[in-house]
């Protein structure tokens, strides 16, 4: 992953504990759970590589100017895991791609 934000990490941190997922781990890289389900998040600037870890949901956290930099390389990549990127502009957000189903904004 490329460089932290800590306005993003923040964000997305608060965006998952709105949403009533119990939020753990510091940094731009976290776990959200709620009732069986757990999604890894990255909150991200630049994606140089994509995790590989285990998981069956991952939620990547980006400003506008990268989501669709992130999203065609999670397309090329076809990752073996369940991907959503939500995309932060100032206290807005936005869910750009949430397979399956249609975009939810807030």
């Amino acid at each position: 992953m490329g460089p932290v934000n800590m306005r993003l990490v923040e964000q997305a941190r608060s965006i998952f504990a709105e949403l009533g997922y119990t939020v753990e781990g510091n940094g731009p890289t976290f776990r959200a759970e709620r009732e069986w389900k757990v999604v890894h998040v990255n909150a991200v600037l630049e994606t140089r590589e994509l995790p590989n870890e285990s998981g069956q949901f991952h939620c990547f956290v980006a400003e506008p100017e990268d989501a669709d930099d992130l999203e065609t390389k999670l397309q090329r990549a076809d990752p073996d895991y369940e991907w959503a990127i939500i995309v932060v502009d100032g206290d807005d957000y936005q869910v750009e791609r949430a397979p399956p189903g249609p975009r939810v904004s807030a």
